[in-house]
């Protein structure tokens, strides 16, 4: 499946859960009111004109008129009919809260409803047009959007919660004659804490911390290259960077939102430079880079970035909690759809902003400068990838001090250049980047005017540059050797905690691991009973007895007034054939622990099915 087939269904599968996000309650409601109103009105119909048949003295021909009244104006109708002769029969029907009242109420408001959603839902897909049309419209249209979806979606919940709540009392009562009780208040307990969802999300501030793992540069620590970037940013007609961050990631970036590097915050144009790719790439490749991203200054695209993106960040996180909400998911896909369409816009906008900022970095220094950087920097980050997926997925513990994942990247390049894999996988290749989509490389190949021959990506992957500015930066390699140091140590740690999920263990060394990130964590029971859950199982001390993960299906916690426990669902079936077995560990005196018992369980088992999916899928 390729990114726009996979863009266009997934749109399609959004863009059907909006449609019935808007449309189904209001939908079944009206029609279950006509349904309704059709069958009362054939029953009062029927029952009046009984009644004025039965009246004597009344002359045929006003019998018949009368009847013909009431067929003409029967109760679905008469709750908006405003003729003053109808009042007496209007007041009789139309009490608030009556039966007729309701129903007359309950389609006006689905009627609305409906025709509210479909406005909405055009003013959605014209905010996303608007998005696609101009770029230097597309905050606005985001913000609009945002705060229409966002007020939308909790008004819907409010609006189709009532019309749930009422359906719940009254599908049952029409249909079965009769009404539950506990549904109409579980519906409006679910209903009242999604609309508080929803409303808390639209109030909630959310701080952005774009948190950078790297160090300052210095002016006095790397003159000729802040020179540099001062020369570049003067030819393109821009101001030039406030602050260069050297660090280890395999790209290229700059910004104008806040930043943190350590401890420090900073504010206005930065530029990220990676030391291992400044040294793969010579200082005129390196140049063209540098100009690449200066261009995205000069176009104001970081600007735009750094407006946006918090907004973004925030939605996001509104979408998040709506999501997780309970019966707030309801509206979710609403929200999902406009932020699918304003990524597809962004998405586009984005590949445009690099084709341009390449065309003016082929221009500012030549394109087989930009084009064998672009080789240079996929090649290396692809490589880098494959080394450090592969040491993770090593079931042996690393030792952080003896990695080296620097030196396995930098003896392995060249092999990897050659093999048969290398160009398959440059074909598919783009530049790494953190904030925003990139072409594949092939494609920015051709729009600087540079078509490399497949057989020459090798060459030009691993051939050494004459001088670099990595030279020109005396902080380099201590900078380098201490990003790395902690880089590794995290990776190890992050790796023997994933060792963790993986042991079943086989051995006391694995058994060890596993302990040390599983421990056995004891609960009091009345009494002097406990309840252990561990790597093994769970195992109560009542009964001296253990539930083996190996043996666990299922498990549902049961509160009761006799006593809670867990229901454990298992993988053979019952004595009769007729379903799985299940048994009961009895948890009484489990009160004020019993969330945090459910946690650890959840999380053990949890543990349990990742070991037996890694096993199944190395056998």
């Amino acid at each position: 499946m390729t990114f726009q087939s996979a863009w266009r269904l997934g749109l399609v599968k959004v863009f059907a859960y909006a449609l019935l996000a808007l449309f189904l309650v209001p939908a079944v409601t009206y029609v279950f009111t006509r349904h309704a109103q059709t069958d009362q009105d054939a029953r009062f119909v029927a029952g009046i004109s009984q009644r004025i048949d039965a009246e004597k003295g009344l002359p045929a021909d006003e019998k018949q008129a009368r009847k013909d009244y009431y067929r003409s104006n029967p109760p679905s109708t008469i709750c908006s009919n405003a003729d003053p002769e109808a009042r007496e029969y209007r007041e009789a029907l139309c009490d608030t809260f009556s039966d007729v009242w309701q129903f007359h109420m309950a389609r006006k408001l689905s009627l609305l409803t409906l025709v509210a959603s479909a406005a909405l839902l055009l003013a959605v897909l014209g905010l996303g047009a608007l998005a696609f049309a101009d770029r230097t419209l597309q905050y606005a249209s985001f913000v609009a959007g945002w705060r229409l979806t966002s007020w939308a979606s909790a008004t819907a919940l409010v609006v189709q919660g009532t019309m749930a709540v009422w359906l719940s009392f009254w599908v049952t009562a029409f249909f079965f004659h009769k009404y539950s009780p506990k549904l109409v208040l579980f519906v409006g307990f679910a209903v009242g804490a999604g609309v508080l969802v929803a409303v808390a999300g639209i109030f909630k501030r959310v701080q952005s911390c774009n948190q950078v793992v790297g160090e300052l540069v210095a002016e006095a620590d790397a003159p000729l290259l802040w020179q540099r970037i001062r020369h570049l940013a003067q030819r393109l007609k821009t101001e030039p960077p406030r602050h260069i961050v050297a660090g280890i990631d395999a790209n290229f970036f700059v910004t104008e939102a806040p930043i943190t590097v350590g401890q420090q915050t900073l504010t206005g144009r930065t530029l990220f430079v990676s030391l291992p790719l400044l040294r793969i790439l010579d200082q005129t490749e390196a140049d063209a880079v540098l100009g690449h991203e200066l261009a995205h200054l000069r176009g104001g695209d970081t600007r735009r970035s750094a407006q946006l993106g918090p907004k973004l960040v925030q939605f996001d996180h509104y979408r998040h909690a709506i999501r997780t909400g309970g019966l707030s998911a309801m509206a979710s896909p609403l929200l999902d759809l406009y932020r699918t369409i304003f990524e597809i816009a962004l998405a586009s906008d984005s590949r445009e902003r690099e084709f341009k900022a390449d065309r003016l970095a082929a221009k500012l220094v030549s394109p087989a400068a930009i084009a064998q950087s672009l080789v240079k920097i996929a090649a290396y980050a692809q490589y880098r990838y494959r080394i450090e997926d592969e040491l993770f997925g090593r079931n042996e513990r690393h030792d952080n001090s003896t990695l080296g994942i620097a030196s396995f990247v930098a003896q392995g390049l060249a092999p990897y250049a050659a093999s048969s894999d290398f160009v398959d996988a440059m074909k598919t290749a783009n530049v790494p980047h953190p904030f925003d989509s990139h072409p594949a490389m092939p494609e920015r190949l051709r729009n600087v005017g540079m078509a490399l021959k497949e057989r020459d990506y090798g060459a030009i992957a691993v051939r050494a540059p004459a001088t670099t500015w990595v030279q020109e930066i005396l902080t380099a390699d201590a900078i380098e050797q201490r990003l790395w140091s902690a880089y590794e140590q995290q990776f190890a740690q992050d790796h023997e905690r994933s060792l963790a999920y993986r042991y079943e263990p086989a051995n006391e060394q694995e058994r060890a691991l596993v302990l040390q990130y599983f421990p056995p964590v004891v609960f009091a029971l009345k009494g002097d009973a406990t309840v252990e859950v561990s790597i093994d199982g769970i195992r109560t001390s009542a009964d001296e007895t253990t539930v083996f993960w190996d043996a666990i299906k299922g498990l549902e916690f049961k509160e009761s007034s006799f006593g809670n426990a867990l229901i454990v669902t298992h993988p053979e079936k019952n004595a009769l054939g007729l379903g799985a077995k299940t048994s009961k560990i009895k948890l009484p005196g489990l009160k004020k622990d019993k969330d945090q018992f459910n946690a650890v369980v959840s999380h053990y088992w949890q543990r349990h099915q990742i070991m037996r999916a890694q096993q199944q899928a190395a056998a």
